[in-house]
């Protein structure tokens, strides 16, 4: 436990960016203060010293964890932790902290695209029958999103899970780097027919999973040709 509190709000005045990402940078700042495996706190503990509605403080954790500058703990004893940076959690840090440089949301992208077959078919070399059901729990949030938001937000939920398959260390840092950047970011609505193109998106990502779960990687890669064309 932090032994020396400072108020958060005082973190959270400075204009833009939404309430979660200023508590991140908050908290962040406070982090770097900390030598690893110090404990922040819990989320609750956050929840009351800011005043933020737990939605809010769970997503600035997310955002951090995303950044790898803390980790959860479960369980008795648990809590948030100073996390222990190795090389390759320095490169994801370094890939989120562009977020204020023009046309990082386009490189993003463009990064994440190339990437995309790597990462995809090294899951589909190394998923087996336990991984399948996290995946397809995963196209089933997007499909009950109630909102674009929600569905983009479920949409960069499955792609991390599928990276966390792939064994290429380096590349899958990288490509969830990119997500973190991509979903801080404020996403654009899709233009024209909301809802039939939120079912185009949601059938290819449906056919990149079965071929994962199959393991065929032609099918993959025939996948990945159709979802960056989407996206």
């Amino acid at each position: 436990m932090v032994t020396e509190k400072r108020a958060l709000l005082a973190g959270l005045s400075a204009p833009g960016g939404t309430r979660a990402e200023q508590l991140a940078a908050a908290l962040q700042g406070r982090i770097r203060e900390l030598s690893p495996g110090s404990a922040i706190g819990t989320i609750e503990e956050i929840r009351q010293e800011s005043g933020l509605a737990r939605a809010t403080v769970s997503e600035a954790i997310r955002l951090l964890r995303d950044r790898g500058v803390l980790e959860i703990r479960p369980g008795r004893g648990g809590g948030l932790f100073v996390a222990d940076q190795s090389p390759v959690v320095r490169l994801r840090h370094t890939l989120l902290s562009v977020a204020g440089e023009p046309g990082t949301v386009a490189d993003a992208i463009e990064l994440r695209n190339h990437l995309e077959e790597l990462i995809d078919v090294g899951a589909a070399r190394c998923a087996g029958e336990a991984d399948v059901p996290a995946l397809r729990a995963c196209l089933d949030d997007m499909a009950a999103a109630p909102d674009w938001d929600a569905f983009l937000r479920a949409n960069w939920a499955l792609h991390e899970r599928i990276a966390q398959l792939c064994p290429n260390t380096m590349a899958r840092a990288v490509y969830v780097g990119t997500l973190g950047h991509l979903t801080s970011s404020t996403a654009r609505t899709a233009d024209g027919d909301v809802d039939a193109y939120r079912a185009k998106r949601l059938r290819i990502h449906t056919e990149l999973v079965d071929a994962i779960a199959a393991g065929d990687e032609d099918a993959v890669r025939a996948a990945v040709a159709r979802h960056n064309q989407t996206d």
